[in-house]
């Protein structure tokens, strides 16, 4: 026996290194993220789920086989498409293994979809699920302003589309226009076009942009891939909830995207949507012109049939000198008789003066005042001999009047008497408590309602009140004939000069000065 006899022979596959779990599951890991790297593949999108922390997991399948895919919480806003259960897409992504399942997945970053047929499709779908929704109804629509004073622009600055709008509106009828710029397709057409859509909804009234009265959102031609952000469905609902009126001018007459449904009206390009939201200038001018004339042959007619009118019915009037000639005659008669009437009147007064002259003698006279001299000397005889009779009788009447009267008769009439003040006192007292706090009451609320309607109440809504020292100025044209006015603000009062530079504004003491709103650009 050799001394190699003691050794046993070696096992096939016993001298294999030996790993563990996790070294191996590391291993695989390292060796499919090095072999691989990124990948592109193409399937249909199986089970999609979004976690609440905000990251993405669906499958991605074939016929015959099923990958796991990741999207982590910020690489999702850079997908390009959201993935939808169904939808043919080309994932692009890196390779990687989760070892604690041991199971290998793609982190998809980017996702595109395969081809236009599956575009359609996808279309197809979202186009029924808003319908169903209701945000293509007739009834939510609103009718366009017929002339809008401000118009908002959604679409991309530097392209050809916003010069056709701008050429156009200027030829027909100029109007104030605020451009929004916005990326017209690629990943940032659907949010940037939502939010300005949003954006333009959110001004405002009185503040530094006016508000648009309509909303264009327009964008030339181009393939359903470079239209597809006008497909989303966060743009279309932004269209759908515009409280401002929306026309859509996106693409050419042929090219049709969901946001042309939620839209008020659709334009086939975006010449035509300058065109439908204004009208022509020079036949608004040419109207009124022609009313103008319609008004004045109305009214030259009307007067002119009124003054016939009146020239027919005044034929059938009296003249005036037959309605004045019998008062005339009247006047004529009663003036020729006067004279007469006033010497026959003179004479009768003058004739009952003598007669009551001739009564009047100084002996009647006399003889009647001695007469009433004595009926005086007589009176006051009987009265020197009434008089202390009267005295001493109502001297009786009081002497037996004062026996009747008892002290203690006095003190419980007394004590009647002041429980009865007490009584009427303390009635008094709650009456006139009750009535001061009614009083009160209505005088708070006239206050209130004092201060509800007074101008100084206005003022703090944005008005002010000029005023050049006593009197208020309502008219431009007035207040330039004065040499300094006073603006009186809710906060202050300032004095400034018309016609003068801003150093001319001098604060009054004790006021603050008012600030100026800033004006926003208009383009």
């Amino acid at each position: 026996m050799s001394d190699f006899d003691l050794i046993d022979d070696p096992q096939p596959g016993q001298n294999a290194p030996e790993f563990t779990v996790s070294e191996l599951s590391g291993a695989i890991k390292r060796t499919l993220e090095g072999e691989f790297g990124r990948v592109r593949v193409r399937g249909e999108i199986g089970r999609v789920m979004r976690a609440k922390s905000g990251h993405l997991y669906f499958d991605l399948k074939d016929a015959r086989a099923v990958i796991n895919c990741t999207t982590w919480k910020g690489q999702v806003s850079g997908l390009g498409v959201m993935p939808e259960e169904g939808l043919e897409v080309v994932a692009e992504g890196k390779l990687s293994a989760y070892a604690p399942a041991s199971r290998y997945n793609i982190n998809v970053d980017r996702i595109a979809v395969a081809g236009v047929g599956a575009l359609m499709a996808m279309l197809e779908k979202r186009k029924a699920a808003l319908t169903a929704e209701g945000l293509f109804e007739a009834s939510r629509k609103q009718p366009l302003p017929f002339l809008p004073e401000v118009i908002g622009v959604v679409t991309s600055p530097s392209g050809a589309v916003i010069r056709d709008i701008l050429h156009r509106l200027r030829d027909r009828c100029p109007r104030k226009v605020l451009i929004w710029p916005v990326a017209v397709q690629g990943q940032n057409c659907a949010p940037e076009v939502a939010n300005a859509i949003r954006g333009f909804n959110a001004l405002g009234p009185g503040g530094p942009l006016p508000r648009p009265d309509l909303l264009i959102v327009a964008r030339g031609g181009g393939s359903l891939e470079d239209l597809w952000g006008f497909n989303e469905e966060i743009v279309v609902r932004a269209a759908a909830e515009s409280d401002i009126p929306l026309i859509s001018a996106v693409g050419h007459e042929t090219d049709t995207t969901l946001i042309d449904y939620a839209a008020d009206w659709r334009a086939p390009t975006p010449t035509a949507a300058a065109e439908r939201a204004v009208p022509v200038r020079l036949d608004l001018l040419a109207a009124l012109d022609s009313l103008g004339s319609r008004m004045l042959t109305g009214l030259t007619g009307g007067v002119r049939a009124r003054a016939q009118r009146v020239r027919d019915l005044s034929r059938a009037l009296p003249r005036s000198e037959d309605l004045l000639s019998t008062p005339r005659q009247r006047l004529d008669h009663a003036t020729a008789r006067l004279p007469a009437a006033l010497r026959s009147a003179t004479q009768t007064k003058r004739g009952a003066l003598t007669q009551a002259a001739a009564v009047l003698r100084p002996r009647l006279l006399a003889g009647r005042i001695e007469a009433e001299r004595k009926d005086l000397r007589a009176a006051s005889a009987r009265l020197d001999a009434a008089l202390p009779r009267a005295v001493a009788a109502q001297a009786e009447r009081l002497r037996t009047r004062v026996a009747r009267l008892r002290g203690e008769i006095l003190t419980q009439g007394r004590a009647r008497d002041q429980q009865r003040l007490e009584a009427l006192s303390a009635r008094l007292s709650r009456a006139g408590t009750a009535q001061v706090r009614t009083w009160r009451r209505t005088l708070d609320g006239l206050d209130r309602v004092r201060a509800t309607v007074g101008y100084e109440a206005t003022l703090k809504r944005g008005y002010a009140v000029v005023r050049d020292q006593d009197s208020i100025i309502t008219t431009a044209a007035s207040a330039a004939t004065h040499p300094s006015l006073e603006v009186q603000f809710a906060d202050g009062r300032v004095t400034v000069i018309p016609n003068a530079s801003p150093e001319g504004a001098r604060p009054r003491k004790g006021r603050s000065k008012s600030a100026q709103d800033d004006q926003g650009s208009l383009f």
